[in-house]
């Protein structure tokens, strides 16, 4: 069986170690250890996926909607558990300067430093930055013709706003988060 392989690979000009496995459609050749890598890596994806979310059992994700009005004032509870949008510059965090670290109203998860913050002009909380693994995010195509990155407390779920290619250095990007979804805790 061995020697008939090689009389084929021979025959197509490969040797041994250049045998890989063909792609039907594709011209070039894997080697069979990376394909074996990648089709175990796609399988394992799921799984993957799942692990990554270490909020699964949150008991916050348990809440009913009932409980999370009980919970939250009338504004935050719209906000939060329905995607609403605060009126722009109604927010008091608009002025809060001092150090510290903002945190979802609805479970207390840490999101954003205050160093973070930055003036945005457009009348809502504003970060270049959040705290990595704080945040979920999905397309929004609630607007016509435009699709938004909608961004979420990654413990709670709860909605806070959308993200933005015109923020500052370093990243780029803007925050834009709803104040009354949001609680600051000074150091």
């Amino acid at each position: 069986m061995v020697r008939t392989a090689r009389r084929r690979l021979s025959h197509e000009g490969l040797k041994p170690r250049e045998a890989g496995v063909r792609i039907s459609g594709m011209t070039q050749r894997m080697p069979r250890r990376d394909f074996l890598l990648a089709t175990t890596l796609v399988l394992a994806a799921p799984g993957l996926v799942r692990a990554a979310d270490r909020y699964a059992n949150s008991p916050w994700r348990k809440l009913t909607d009932a409980d999370w009005k009980k919970r939250l004032p009338p504004a935050s509870y719209e906000v939060l558990r329905h995607e609403d949008t605060e009126r722009a510059g109604t927010s008091p965090l608009l002025e809060e300067h001092r150090k510290g670290t903002f945190v979802c109203l609805g479970c207390g998860l840490p999101l954003f430093r205050s160093a973070w913050k930055f003036e945005s002009g457009t009348g809502w909380p504003s970060f270049y930055t959040y705290i990595p693994g704080s945040l979920g995010m999905k397309t929004d195509h609630k607007l016509a013709f435009e699709a938004r990155t909608e961004y979420h407390c990654a413990q709670c779920l709860g909605h806070q706003g959308h993200v933005f290619n015109d923020g500052p250095k370093p990243t780029g990007l803007r925050y834009c988060n709803n104040g009354v979804a949001l609680r600051f805790v000074p150091v």
